[in-house]
C-alpha cells in the first residue's frame, strides 16, 4: 500500500512549505511603516461640522406647503430652540422641528416633525414672508 502523498512518511521527506519563511529583515519592513505614519494623505478631517439648521429644513418656512410620500404638509411653525425641539419631537439630539398639518385629511391635526428637506420632497407653495397677525400654539 502506498502512502497518500500529503501523508509524512520517513522514506520522504516534508514538501517545502507554501510561504517562504519570516526573516528578521521582512519583519522590519513590515514594521516601518507603524513608526512613521504618513500624515498627507490622512482621510479623517480635522473638524467635523454639523449642517446648518438652514439646510436641513429647506424650503419650509411658516405658512409653506410641502408635499413627499407621507403627505401634503401645511408649516405652521418652525420651533428653532433645540430644548423645544427635543421636548416635541422626544429626541435629544434634535436642533429644531416643524409643526405641520396634514391638508390631505379633513381632521388632519397639528404634529412636529424633524425630518429633513431631500430631494423626494418638493414645495407647493412657498413660506409666507412677513409675520403673520397671530400666532399657533398648542393647547395647554
Amino acid at each position: 500500500m502506498t502512502p497518500v502523498p500529503h501523508e509524512r512518511t520517513p522514506d520522504r521527506p516534508a514538501p517545502a512549505r507554501p510561504h517562504p519563511q519570516r526573516t528578521a529583515r521582512h519583519d522590519e519592513l513590515a514594521l516601518a511603516h507603524l513608526a512613521r505614519p504618513d500624515r498627507s494623505r490622512s482621510v479623517i478631517p480635522a473638524v467635523i461640522s454639523l449642517p446648518r439648521t438652514q439646510d436641513e429644513v429647506g424650503p419650509r418656512g411658516p405658512g409653506a406647503i410641502y408635499q413627499n410620500v407621507d403627505g401634503r404638509f401645511e408649516v405652521l411653525a418652525l420651533i428653532n430652540n433645540p430644548s423645544e425641539a427635543a421636548q416635541l419631537l422626544r429626541r435629544d439630539s434634535a436642533r429644531w422641528a416643524l409643526i405641520v398639518r396634514d391638508t390631505l385629511r379633513p381632521d388632519g391635526q397639528p404634529f412636529a416633525v424633524g425630518s429633513v428637506w431631500t430631494t423626494s420632497d418638493y414645495l407647493i407653495r412657498p413660506a409666507r414672508t412677513t409675520a403673520p397677525a397671530f400666532a399657533w400654539a398648542p393647547a395647554a
